[in-house]
Formats: C-alpha cells, structure tokens, sequence
C-alpha cells in the first residue's frame, strides 16, 4: 500500500520514525509527512492566519517532510500540494500516550486521522499508552501486521478506525476488542500556582470519574492489557432534534 504517515508528536518522534521503518521494511511505499514541533492536544486546529513553511528531514534510513503545523495541516497540505500521488490510506501514530475516553476530542492524533477520513481516505489512528517508552519496536511490528489484516477496503467512508496498545509487552496482552469509547469527561479541576514574578497560572489536574466507566470501554479494556479498536464516525447532524425542531417561520 501507499500510505501517508503523520503525527502529532513530531516528525522527530520515536513513535512515527519506528512506524515507518516497520511499514517500509513490509513492503509498503510511506511518505512521511508530519508536524516540525510537539502538536499533543491541538485537535484538528487549522492554520489560517499564518503561511505553513516546510523542511525537509532527513536521518539514516528515515526521511520526510516536516510542516510548521498542525497534524490536520499536515494531512491537507500533504494531500494538495506534496504528495504526487495520492495514498491508499492515512496512518496517525504511533503516539506516545493513549488516545481513549474523552482525549478523542482533543488529540491531535486522531484530528489527522479525521482529516483523513473527511477525505475519503481509509483512516487509522495509532497510540501507545505509554507517554515516554524507551522502545516502541514490537508496538509497530504488530501494527504493521494489523494492519494488513484490516478490511479497509470494506469500512464505509468517513471513519476512522481509532486503536490503542496498552503499556505491557507483546506477549503479555491479553487479545483484540473492538469496542465503543468510554463516555466519560475530565474533571475541571485545576491547581492554582503562583511564578516568580507573582503572577497566576493554573495546571489542569482533573481526572476521568473511573466509577462511570463501563467495563467493556475502551479506557478499561487497555488497561486490562486489550488491544482496543474503536470505530468512529463523525456525522454532526442530529436528525431526532432536526423533527423537534419543527420551525414553519419566524
């Protein structure tokens, strides 16, 4: 397959170079196309106040182009202007730390994936729940082989197929869910600090209410060592509230 591979970690992350070396070394064409900085929790921000100024990066045996943006930025800008042909599908990963529960709406790592999916792409989004792991090399084997076994070529259109390993080894996991997202939200709790100069700042703190947690979510299913998928669609309009609100004239 040819596959666009971004990220929101950087072009420079352990995640996205591993990935890429494992799907090449199976035979698949990559291009990598992925943010200059660390993007986490950008969602699928545009930049359109600002010009998107490109490098390209190069390492032994990894290279790709690297966007002053966000990870949706990447997937446009890839799509219209960098790619010469267009790819098969659209991987996001892998990112370090989970993207389960109510992160969905905010991480730049599925935003790429849902950019791709808007258009017309098979679209994969790939996190580890592990924020700083020293070796990712048998998260992305198995993914390389996951993915192979995909029925991409079956999923309906504008989906994303959003799946997460969780922090064991290989052999320890225990199987593969496909399973819905936790339906849960963080607390708004926040720690007040003052800096040297005596001004406020505030750090997020707040966590995910565990006991509204349903067993076989996602958040619970990882973290009892499952693989988990999750399709997700992204169809805004509500057709039950469209019938409430039945409005003749004003």
């Amino acid at each position: 397959m040819h596959i666009l591979l971004t990220n929101d970690d950087g072009i420079q992350a352990l995640g996205i170079k591993t990935l890429a070396k494992h799907l090449i070394k199976a035979g698949h064409t990559v291009d990598v196309v992925a943010p200059m900085r660390q993007q986490s929790g950008v969602s699928q921000c545009l930049t359109i106040f600002d010009p998107l100024r490109t490098k390209h990066h190069e390492e032994e045996n990894y290279h790709g182009i690297g966007v002053y943006g966000t990870p949706a930025d990447c997937v446009k800008l890839a799509l219209g202007s960098l790619m010469e042909h267009q790819p098969d599908c659209i991987v996001s990963g892998l990112n370090m730390g989970a993207n389960v529960g109510p992160d969905l709406f905010y991480s730049g790592t599925v935003a790429a994936a849902i950019e791709g999916s808007q258009q017309g792409f098979p679209s994969i989004a790939l996190s580890l729940d592990n924020h700083n792991p020293s070796d990712v090399n048998a998260q992305c084997e198995h993914a390389v082989r996951l993915l192979a076994k995909l029925p991409l070529e079956t999923i309906p259109k504008k989906r994303v197929l959003n799946i997460n390993y969780p922090d064991c080894p290989i052999d320890d996991i225990k199987g593969i869910r496909v399973c819905a997202n936790s339906e849960v939200t963080w607390d708004n709790v926040y720690q007040g600090c003052t800096d040297p100069r005596g001004e406020r700042y505030y750090w997020l703190i707040g966590a995910r209410d565990e006991s509204k947690m349903r067993s076989d979510s996602d958040i619970i299913l990882l973290r009892n060592k499952y693989i988990t998928i999750t399709p997700l669609r992204f169809e805004f309009t509500d057709q039950q509230t469209m019938k409430l609100l039945n409005i003749d004239s004003l």
